[in-house]
Order: C-alpha cells, then sequence, then structure tokens
C-alpha cells in the first residue's frame, strides 16, 4: 500500500492552482526525502493545464508552514557521503520549483523555518500572517550545520550578504514585520487574506528581483564584501572559540557562492552539509534536539494533571517578581501575588512592567499587549484572591520555619486542592511538607535566575508528593515555556549538585594564586558562556556558599568551600547585587573592561600569576562535574542521563556542543574519565576520587548512552 501524499491540489477557477502541504499524522509539517517525488507529481499535475497562471504553496496545517526537515533523516546517514546526497536532492527540488515558467508564490502561516524556508526562498514571492505564530529562519546553526538546500546561495541575493549573514549565522527567528523590513518577505497580511493575496500575487505575473538597499549593494561589492568576511570571521572566532565548526563553513560556503557563481556555492554547500552532518558537535547538538522535543511529551508522572486556570505568588522580590511576570506574559495566566508589605508588591510589578516596556520598545508586543499582561497580575498584603488559586508558588527568604508557616497559611487560606510549589534551591521539600494537612499537595519547583532567561526548572517531589501534583506541576512549567526535569528530593537537588564541587574547584585554582580572569577565560575557552567566579557573582556569593554546608553535611567534605572564602563573605561581598564581588563594577553593571577587583588578592593574602595552563584549569573544574553528575543518576537523583544532561545544558551552561556531561562522558569513554580523576586525585586530594558507577563502566567499557540511541529517535520537527 502506497503512503498517502503530503501534498494536494486545488485547481481554482481563476487558473491558479493551491497546492497544500498536510503531513499525515503529525501537528506540523516536516520535509522528508520521500516528498521529492510526490511535491514533483502534484507540480506535474497542476501544469497539465495549459492556462495555468501560477501556483500558490501553502500549509495544510491550522498553525504550521513548515518547520523544518525532519531530522532524523540526518542521523540516518552513516557517512558524510550520504548526507550530501540528502542536500543534493534538496536542493534539485527546490531548483526546479526555480525555474518553473509561471509565478509561485509561497503562503505562510505560523513555522516557516529552516528547510521550510529555502521552499520558501525558491518561490518567485512570499507572503506571510501577521500572526504572532509566524516566524521564519534558518536554526540549523543551532543543530551544528548549514541550510542545505540552497539557503546559503538564495538568502544573500535576496536580502544582502550582511543580513543573511546575520540570519544563517545566528540561528535567529523573525517575526512578519521584520521579515518584511529585511526584504525577506514581499507583504504581511492578516491570517483572513493570505490566500487571496497570494493568489492576487500570481495573477499579477512574476515580479522582478528588487534592488537592494544601498548598503547591502556596497557590502555586496568586492571590496564591501571582502571587509563584511573579514569581520564576521573575527566575531565569530571570537564568539565560538572554535567550538562550533558550522559557523566557519557557512562563511566559506556563502563567500563561495558570491565568488564564484551559485553553481560552485550549491556545491560547497552541500559537501559542507555532508562534512557537518558526521561531526561530534551536530551529533551532540541534534542529541539535544531529541531530547528536549521527547520532554515536551512526557507528563512526568502517570497520572492526569488538573486544569491550571490561575496561580499565587508568594513574595515580591526578585525570583517571586520574576516568576509572576512569566506566569501572566508567558503562561497568560491570572496570577496574585502576596508580600508582607506593598513595596514588595510593587516591586514586583514593576519588575513585570520594566520587561514588557523593554519589549513594547522591541516592537515584540503592542502598548495594548503590555496592558493586557499587566492587568493579569494583581497583588495584597493578606490572602484576599488566594481561595481559589489553583497552585500557589512560594518564593519567599530561604528559611524553613518560614516556609513551613507558608504552608500552614495556604492550607488554610486555599483549596483543598490548591497545590503549593516551592522554590527552594536548597531546603529537602519533605522537611517543607512535615507538618502539613496535605503533604501530597507540596512540591518543589526550583527555578533559576533571572526567571525570564533561564529555560530550566527542576521539579522535586517528595516521598509523599501525590501522582496528580507532579504532573500538573510538570504541564505548568511546560506552559511557562520552561524545560522540566523531575529530580529526587536529596540535598541541592540536580544543578546545585554539580555546579558546586566545579565552583568550588575554581576557587581552589584561585587560592593557589591563579588570577580570577585566567581561571574564567579557561572555562569560556572550553565553552561555557562564563566563567565559575563570573558565575558565583551573578548568582550572589552569598546565595552560591548559603548551599555549601548542607551539601557538606550530605554528601562530605568534597563540597567543603574552601576556609578563605569567609574572608570575601566578611567583607560584604555578594557579587553583582552589591557591586561588590570578585570583579570591578560600575554600579550594579561589569566594569567596561571587566577586571577583577585586585582587593580580593589583598584579603586573600595572595600575589596572583598566571601558573596553569588553560587547559588544566578546565579539566579540573569540568572533572568535578562530570563525577558528581555519575553520582547523582547513581543515586537516582536524576531519572536518565538524558535529563541530567539537559539539566546541565539548560541549568547551567555546559557546552552544548558536547552534548552535556553525559554524552561529554561517552565521547572521553569511562576509562579516560577514571583515569584523569586518578592523576587529579593523585595532585590535589580525594576530592577528585572517581565514583564507583564510573569504575564499573570503565571495567566494563560500557556507556551511558549506548549506540547513541537518542540520535536516532524520532523528531516531529526540526529547525
Amino acid at each position: 500500500m502506497e503512503n498517502p501524499t503530503a501534498f494536494t491540489l486545488t485547481m481554482r477557477t481563476d487558473n491558479v492552482a493551491v497546492i497544500a502541504l498536510d503531513v499525515p499524522g503529525e501537528k506540523v509539517n516536516t520535509l522528508r526525502a520521500e516528498f521529492a517525488s510526490q511535491i514533483r507529481e502534484v507540480i506535474g499535475r497542476a501544469r497539465e493545464n495549459p492556462q495555468l497562471a501560477g501556483i500558490v504553496l501553502i500549509s495544510g496545517k491550522p498553525d504550521s508552514f513548515i518547520a523544518g526537515a525532519d531530522i532524523a533523516m540526518i542521523a540516518g546517514c552513516k557517512t558524510a557521503g550520504e548526507a550530501e546526497t540528502l542536500a543534493r536532492e534538496g536542493q534539485k527540488v527546490m531548483a526546479e520549483i526555480a525555474a518553473l515558467p509561471v509565478p509561485v508564490v509561497a503562503a505562510i502561516h505560523g513555522a516557516c523555518l529552516g528547510g521550510g524556508l529555502e521552499l520558501a526562498l525558491a518561490c518567485n514571492q512570499r507572503v506571510c500572517t501577521l500572526d504572532d505564530k509566524t516566524r521564519l529562519g534558518l536554526p540549523e546553526v543551532q543543530l551544528g550545520l548549514l541550510p542545505g538546500s540552497g539557503g546559503t546561495q538564495r538568502l544573500p541575493r535576496l536580502v544582502g550578504t550582511s543580513a543573511a549573514l546575520d540570519l544563517i549565522l545566528s540561528g535567529k527567528t523573525l517575526r512578519a514585520r521584520q521579515a518584511l523590513k529585511m526584504g525577506l518577505v514581499d507583504e504581511a497580511v492578516p491570517q483572513s487574506v493570505l490566500l487571496d493575496t497570494a493568489v492576487n500575487r500570481v495573477l499579477q505575473g512574476r515580479t522582478l528581483k528588487k534592488a537592494l538597499p544601498l548598503r547591502q549593494r556596497l557590502l555586496n561589492a568586492p571590496a564591501g564584501r571582502a571587509l563584511l568576511f573579514a569581520i564576521a570571521d573575527r566575531q565569530i572566532r571570537a564568539k565560538t572559540r572554535g567550538n562550533y565548526p558550522a559557523t566557519g563553513k557557512i562563511l566559506s560556503v556563502v563567500r563561495v557562492g558570491l565568488q564564484h557563481g551559485s553553481g560552485s556555492g550549491y556545491e560547497a554547500e552541500a559537501k559542507a552539509f555532508g562534512q557537518l552532518a558526521m561531526t561530534p558537535e551536530s551529533a551532540a547538538l541534534r542529541s539535544i534536539f531529541f531530547a528536549t522535543s521527547e520532554m515536551k511529551k512526557e507528563p512526568g508522572a502517570d497520572a492526569q494533571p488538573h486544569e491550571i486556570g490561575n496561580v499565587g505568588v508568594l513574595g515580591g522580590g526578585l525570583m517571586g517578581g520574576g516568576i509572576a511576570c512569566v506566569v501572566a506574559s508567558r503562561g497568560r495566566l491570572p496570577v496574585r501575588i502576596k508580600d508582607i508589605n506593598g513595596a514588595g508588591i510593587n516591586h514586583a510589578m514593576k519588575y513585570s512592567w520594566d520587561r514588557l516596556t523593554k519589549q513594547v520598545n522591541q516592537r515584540r508586543i503592542s502598548p495594548a499587549e503590555r496592558q493586557q499582561q499587566m492587568a493579569l497580575i494583581t497583588g495584597s498584603t493578606d490572602f484576599s484572591g488566594f481561595s481559589r488559586r489553583d497552585v500557589v508558588l512560594e518564593a519567599v527568604f530561604e528559611a524553613l520555619p518560614l516556609k513551613q508557616q507558608m504552608v500552614a497559611e495556604v492550607e488554610a487560606h486555599c483549596g483543598p486542592k490548591t497545590i503549593f510549589a516551592s522554590n527552594t534551591s536548597s531546603i529537602p521539600i519533605g522537611d517543607i511538607a512535615a507538618g502539613a494537612q496535605r503533604p501530597e499537595n507540596i512540591i518543589g519547583l526550583h527555578f533559576f535566575s533571572p526567571v525570564d532567561k533561564m529555560p530550566l526548572v527542576e521539579v522535586i517531589p517528595h516521598a509523599g508528593t501525590g501522582a496528580e501534583t507532579v504532573a500538573t506541576t510538570v504541564a505548568l512549567a511546560k506552559k511557562l515555556g520552561k524545560t522540566p526535569i523531575v529530580v529526587a528530593d536529596r540535598a541541592g537537588f540536580y544543578v546545585n549538585r554539580i555546579l558546586a564541587p566545579y565552583i568550588n574547584e575554581a576557587l581552589h585554582c584561585l587560592l593557589s594564586g591563579e588570577p580570577i580572569e585566567a581561571i574564567d577565560n579557561a572555562l569560556v575557552q572550553f565553552g561555557f558562556p562564563v566563567g565559575p567566579i563570573q558565575l558565583l557573582d551573578e548568582v550572589g556569593i552569598d546565595i552560591g556558599t548559603h548551599i555549601l554546608p548542607i551539601l557538606t553535611e550530605a554528601w562530605g567534605e568534597r563540597f567543603s568551600a574552601p576556609t578563605a572564602v569567609e574572608a570575601i563573605l566578611n567583607d560584604d561581598r555578594k557579587g553583582r547585587k552589591n557591586g561588590r564581588g570578585f570583579y570591578l563594577y560600575d554600579g550594579r553593571r561589569l566594569s567596561r573592561k571587566k577586571r577583577a577587583d585586585p582587593d580580593i588578592y589583598r584579603l586573600l593574602n595572595l600575589t596572583p600569576r598566571a601558573h596553569l595552563s588553560p587547559e588544566n584549569i578546565a579539566q579540573r573544574c569540568v572533572m568535578m562535574m562530570l563525577n558528581e553528575a555519575a553520582r547523582t543518576l547513581d543515586e537516582q537523583v536524576i531519572r536518565s542521563p538524558r535529563d541530567g544532561d539537559i539539566g546541565a545544558l539548560f541549568g547551567v551552561g555546559f557546552p552544548p556542543f558536547l552534548g552535556g556531561p553525559f554524552r561529554y562522558m561517552d565521547r572521553l569513554g569511562a576509562e579516560e574519565v577514571v583515569r584523569t580523576l586518578e592523576r587529579l586525585t593523585q595532585v590535589h586530594g580525594e576530592r577528585f576520587t572517581p565514583c564507583e558507577r564510573l569504575r564499573e563502566m570503565a571495567l566494563s567499557q560500557s556507556k551511558f548512552c549506548p549506540d547513541g540511541k537518542d540520535l536516532n529517535s524520532h523528531a516531529d520537527s526540526a529547525g
């Protein structure tokens, strides 16, 4: 039996052929290799009409044009040659569409990404809706790839080299008005008239290519182009530190096409696509995509989540204000803040107003949308308005008696099914629930700061948490745009448990006399977004060190902070929040030159001298994190290596091109990890002793992710 076709043809009375793409059984459209023959066949049928005026390509899905190519195709390629052939086939289909003698107009509503945008670029014209769901972009770089169906060649010719490089190298997506301004689309209209507008454009005939703006024309000229590529090369080297091979390939392929013609450009594009598909960096980045796709479908527990209609937040501080803002702006849920005084409520309200105003200034939302979202946020100094809250998110000071008091007050003022979710970073959830009347409703929901930017949350059930509570909390986290991982109720949970020894080791390097900047630069070179000491300044030195005694008591001396850190705390150094930390600040901003505060060395009785290699610093800090990650899996703090990888990637900024701690250990091999830890133990002490799980894996030569099975999972969509 033949597979049902994804394409349907409707021939209108005005001789415009409307071809709709609707992949059977999928929520969104993705391009697959078998569609090449289908689209050729349906275009062939349209061309049988001798009066054919032109073609409109549109989606049959309600809110998706084409979300990209199905990445499982790439995962299925065993060699660079196979992946290159895949790219060549895509290029060939797009070239056939571009060469049609009649106008072809892409009518875009919803996601138009990756291969979807490459298909639209092959059309004569593009029309999109003004709907907020409409996004256009080429995010392949985020998977360690480049656009392989002609995108690197068509986009620079359409919008100019500078604009094209910005889009392809960043992988960012554009809203309708941004795409219109760039010249990526020809018209942006309300969804109700999308098809009519596209048909009218077909009936007007093929359009000539618009002239590029003067700036883009100058940059496309040989002299401007040379300068542009030199600047772009310097910028991507500084940003990627050579860890992401796709960026260099993108620059090279775009340059080949501009200097030697599009034929050479397509050749270079297909070859580079094949090479990149086989890199470990792309494999790691694709594993992240598959992992997050899987996690979106998982309920967190074997139970149906309760419906969430409204939310309460306890505490109007930085975390409470951030949580309330995300609930209103991302979750679009009514949220009521309770604080002990009006100033706290005003602080939380201002937080949301400032964030939304920034979006207004960036033209991401309208002033009316800002008002609508602000209207969802209310506040009070008592529990009025809390009786019908489905979930109450607690974000008060980290003190067990206070949190237990909050539980008692919520149970007294809210409904019998109200979930109490504590945003604690260190206090066991079981202790918070100890005196509760309804312990099954109590759970941890640990956000990371800043709440509006950090994608991860830890969902922490205690022994008595009900399955419905877990499922409802996971559902809420997803509604807020977060990626939740369910972790065990043990000291430090997961993220802080692996982060603490990593930062501690950086402090050991500092106490040996290594300059602060050298330590941070070593880890940035390794691939982290910021170094461990700057991260401690960002988190807050007081908060970062507050959890260490709890971890030390639970897990031993490897979590004990170097005693010299006391001198820094005693000097009222909390980091960026009070403008006094390891670095110099202008107010609460890092000084422009990003210099360490020399007074730190005086406090620690040190004379700084660079004496460790960057590789040695990075190895020491990262090995502490890897060893602890393996322990958390062995102790079932996390449910799987996948969850551990996502937690580290989204919670501490572990380098994405390495795929996460567990995939990185698989790449190194357990034997090599154990060998390195044993060598570090001999030099630096018992804190580096490899855990039993790693020793066993070294003996059996086993892996955390055998056969790279995550890479061969099916994905609904791709970038």
